[in-house]
């Protein structure tokens, strides 16, 4: 009998180094008005990116991803024209999946195998397909019932993501916000960005849960966080943005035609007056100095806006998405450059700067700048938009926490969990939309193998948030977080 014929492997999928373009409006028609700038791929263009995945076996892009958001399975279904299944799996790990699919910063882009050989697959946009051409409109349920209460301070990204979390699980949850919308940060995104109503269409799908959202009241301030647990709730999680903006700290930034760049972009959000004039500087380098160049451009009328950034191009924090944008419309970029003082008599007049050389690294591996003797100039503006870095409003809340405040600004408990030095107080935060989610998430298992606890149960896994049976768990392949 003859042998049986060698097993022959699986001829591996070409790799197409080219990503399906993007659909983007023209730079000399969307500087005008706050338009949307990126557009949805069509339903055959989706289909066609999702295509370019080579669905590796170990999943980096999901590794790479702050709440492990199975994106590798989205694009397997895109790719088979499933978008009604993309949909649920995107939904199913990521409840606020219509606001990230336009301002993630995708980290799993970052991290997916064909940059290095071409552009990474497009999968923020294949998100945003999902919910365009699939059944977005699932609403979640959540779990039997357990018999305590927990408070979310914060109706941010981390809040809604705990609030989220706690309620799939069977929690009667309270989010108290001090603003009178729902967002936090997300609510100085720009609206070529993503919109109020962006994060609305997420919230909505909380409304089968157990969640109450409160708005209007500042935990600390108008209700003391000592009364949450007086008054029944069995933990409380704090999710305190950074809010409240950082100043240059330089002669001259009290003088009128100076803003802070949160209030600037939180008040053209809301459609409340802003005025501006035709020669503006904004100082900063972040994704908060990026949205200010880029909406002031917008509003000063066709005037001229300079970004001044003390470091250099390679050492900006902002997304590159975001960078590049600021570079197509025309922002003027000066680099290396220090703010020393804002002069003028009853109005901003100028901007002082001086030049700066870039030192050897510190130690968190970023060059400091060391001013250059005798290169002072005067950058000639009307307005001066602020944008340095933010940190938290803790009004209220007692050193007895024993928080973290970490290095921009926002605080996490430093015990396993996040959790605070107060028994049943958890905090945290991030740095982007997506890491704010992700440590809330984090934190929200803590927060119920802290409540399991005390009940005399063992914690559980995140359910199916759609009430199907199993319960949340790491898709095949799946190593270890990647983290930077």
């Amino acid at each position: 009998m003859a042998g049986a014929a060698p097993a022959t492997k699986p001829t591996p999928p070409k790799l197409d180094p080219v990503r399906v373009p993007v659909p983007e409006e023209p730079v000399a028609e969307r500087t005008g008005d706050f338009r949307e700038v990126l557009h949805a791929y069509s339903k055959a263009d989706a289909v066609l990116e999702a295509k370019r995945c080579i669905q590796c076996r170990r999943p980096w892009c999901v590794e790479a991803c702050p709440i492990t958001q199975d994106c590798r399975e989205y694009i397997r279904l895109i790719a088979a024209e499933d978008f009604d299944g993309a949909a649920r799996v995107t939904l199913r790990d990521d409840p606020l999946s219509t606001s990230l699919c336009k301002v993630c910063y995708h980290y799993c882009e970052d991290s997916c195998v064909i940059t290095k050989k071409g552009v990474p697959i497009a999968i923020r946009h294949l998100k945003r397909a999902a919910l365009d051409f699939g059944r977005s409109d699932l609403v979640y349920v959540p779990s039997k019932p357990k018999p305590q209460r927990v408070a979310v301070v914060g109706a941010g990204p981390a809040g809604l993501m705990a609030a989220w979390e706690l309620g799939v699980r069977g929690y009667s949850v309270t989010v108290y916000e001090q603003e009178d919308r729902f967002g936090g940060l997300m609510q100085t995104i720009p609206a070529y960005r993503m919109t109020d109503a962006d994060v609305e269409t997420d919230r909505a799908r909380f409304r089968e849960l157990d969640v109450t959202f409160v708005r209007s009241t500042k935990v600390g301030r108008d209700l003391p966080l000592e009364q949450l647990l007086q008054d029944g709730y069995d933990a409380v999680f704090l999710s305190v943005g950074t809010s409240t903006h950082r100043v240059l700290g330089v002669p001259g930034e009290s003088l009128p035609g100076v803003l802070p760049a949160l209030q600037f972009l939180t008040d053209l959000n809301h459609g409340r007056p802003v005025t501006v004039g035709r020669e503006v500087v904004v100082v900063g380098g972040g994704d908060v100095a990026m949205d200010s160049v880029r909406s002031v451009l917008r509003t000063c009328g066709g005037g001229h806006v300079t970004l001044v950034y003390r470091r250099g191009r390679d050492e900006m924090p902002a997304d590159p998405e975001e960078v590049q944008g600021a570079e197509k419309e025309g922002i003027r970029f000066l680099f290396q450059r220090t703010p020393l003082r804002i002069v003028g008599t009853s109005h901003a007049e100028g901007l002082v700067v001086q030049r700066v050389e870039l030192g050897p690294p510190d130690a968190g591996g970023r060059r400091a700048p060391v001013p250059v003797v005798g290169s002072e100039e005067t950058i000639a503006c009307d307005t001066v938009i602020v944008a340095v870095g933010q940190k938290a409003d803790l009004t209220g809340l007692g050193d007895e926490l024993d928080l973290k405040i970490t290095s921009q600004g926002w605080p996490e408990g430093k015990r396993p969990g996040f959790a605070t030095a107060v028994p049943g107080v958890f905090a945290a935060g991030g740095r982007s939309v997506v890491y704010a989610m992700g440590s809330a998430s984090d934190a929200a298992s803590a927060v119920d193998a802290y409540l399991a606890a005390k009940r005399g149960d063992a914690p559980t896994p995140r359910p199916d948030p759609f009430g199907g049976e199993g319960t949340f768990h790491l898709p095949p392949g799946y190593t270890k977080p990647i983290r930077d």
